[in-house]
């Protein structure tokens, strides 16, 4: 598969920059769940917390992708009730996990790709399939984004890709 070389950033906690970006894409993550939650289990199926965390992460770097991953299940747990607090922590757990993974994989390759993006979605819901699965002691529930979530997670890998490689150019 084409990986294509992207230019990436990653600016520091003491950069007001950092947060602006993140802000931007904590806004993303707040309103793509809202349209997604417009049909029934659409948040089950197409995963929309995360999307802009994975590009947030792997365009600017770690950083704003942690801020991405705490800051969004938490603004919208308070403002809208979704996710449950009950859940919040498994959403959390994953939202991180992505974060770093994302922000490792684009330090590490220097790069976009498919296959990258793919081993990205892959490895932060293994592991956070089995952080949730001890949290809860349900594989089943823990599993849950294998049963339901293969549109969201096929949604940012390419939507990732695309978003990544062709409208955050700069």
């Amino acid at each position: 598969m084409e990986t294509t070389s992207v230019k990436l950033y990653a600016p520091g906690y003491a950069e007001k920059r950092t947060y602006a970006i993140a802000a931007l894409f904590v806004a993303g993550n707040v309103l793509l769940p809202q349209l997604c939650h417009q049909v029934p289990q659409g948040g089950m199926t197409w995963l929309p917390i995360y999307f802009f965390t994975l590009v947030g992460a792997y365009k600017y770097g770690w950083r704003v992708g942690l801020l991405t991953a705490v800051l969004s299940p938490l603004a919208n747990s308070w403002m809208f009730g979704m996710p449950a607090p009950a859940v919040l922590p498994a959403i959390l757990l994953k939202s991180v996990l992505l974060a770093v993974a994302a922000g490792y994989a684009a330090a590490r390759f220097r790069r976009v790709g498919l296959w990258l993006l793919t081993g990205v979605v892959l490895s932060y819901q293994l592991a956070g399939t089995l952080g949730e699965w001890l949290m809860s002691g349900d594989f089943l529930l823990a599993a849950q984004d294998f049963r339901m979530g293969l549109p969201g997670m096929a949604l940012q890998v390419v939507g990732g890709y695309l978003l990544i490689k062709y409208v955050i150019y700069k």
